[in-house]
């Protein structure tokens, strides 16, 4: 119960991240991206503390050390794929973003030596082809932003990679109220580096970022880490990569973007992967026998 529990947590993440997109490309046009990181994870250290205050006497050193951990390279996956966006198209940024629910079980495989699971892996490897069809648009060769990218998306691995080892053994609350302190704290160091301190505040801008702030940071990292308790690092990355499928909706309903044979498409593969990893394919075996019987 608690592994369909987490799984649940993590479907709701991905739909929150989904949904994100929308606000992402309000907020884009009154701030800048660094600006942007800055202040949602400036929003998710505030909302975090005020709620759980309390806990925060009890924190261990090892949950500030693992929880800066995964704090930095939650950011570099961001600044990242920020950097990466200047310099290639959003289609692309949003693929090899993606990428990282390949690269997540070979972390595990080589890092801890685990034993990758034939099923998840080919569901991570349908899944990435899914969010291909489903977003990618094919223009020139690997540039400069597609590099940047993809080392989004080993950034973003560790983190997931990371999340799953470090939850086993510490509070999930207080290990993303590090991480968001660290975040946060990196976010304005780079801010002041690129002398982006002037901000321009009007209702539309800050409605976006605050929605960015609370649910697609606090809300959304807070029920990450915690869902990631009760499954597996790879089913994780899996779930969580269905929200280039949200975000789809989500632009199909708020923006009005038609809808193609080619994302439907794109959407039933990243189902099918979802299915695969999850089931492992076990209803099929179970028809077989009976089937032989």
């Amino acid at each position: 119960m608690r592994k369909y529990i987490g799984e649940l947590g993590l479907a709701v993440v991905a739909i929150i991240w989904g949904s994100g997109f929308v606000a992402s490309a309000v907020s884009l046009e009154h701030f800048t991206p660094y600006q942007i990181l800055a202040i949602r994870f400036l929003i998710g250290i505030i909302l975090l503390s005020l709620v759980f205050f309390k806990k925060l006497k009890n924190i261990k050193k090892s949950t500030i050390i693992k929880g800066s951990i995964i704090g930095i390279f939650l950011y570099l996956a961001f600044a990242l794929q920020t950097v990466g966006l200047v310099y290639t198209t959003p289609s692309k940024n949003a693929f090899l973003t993606a990428v990282n629910v390949v690269i997540v079980p070979f972390i595990a495989f080589f890092i801890f030596k685990r034993k990758m699971d034939k099923f998840e892996l080919f569901g991570a490897l349908l899944a990435i082809i899914g969010i291909g069809v489903l977003s990618l648009q094919l223009s020139g060769g690997i540039n400069f932003g597609d590099v940047l990218t993809l080392l989004c998306a080993v950034a973003f691995a560790f983190h997931i990679f990371y999340t799953a080892q470090f939850v086993k053994n510490e509070d999930p609350v207080l290990l993303t109220v590090v991480q968001m302190a660290a975040a946060t704290v990196l976010g304005f160091i780079v801010v002041l580096f690129k002398g982006e301190t002037n901000f321009v505040a009007n209702f539309e801008g800050v409605s976006a970022v605050l929605y960015l702030g609370v649910f697609s940071t606090t809300i959304a990292f807070l029920l990450q880490t915690v869902a990631q308790k009760f499954t597996s690092e790879t089913k994780a990355a899996i779930i969580l990569s269905t929200e280039a499928f949200w975000g789809m909706v989500f632009s199909v309903i708020i923006l009005s973007e038609v809808l193609t044979a080619k994302m439907a498409i794109g959407a039933i593969l990243i189902l099918v992967a979802i299915i695969i990893s999850e089931t492992k394919l076990k209803f099929l075996k179970k028809n077989y026998r009976k089937e032989a019987v």
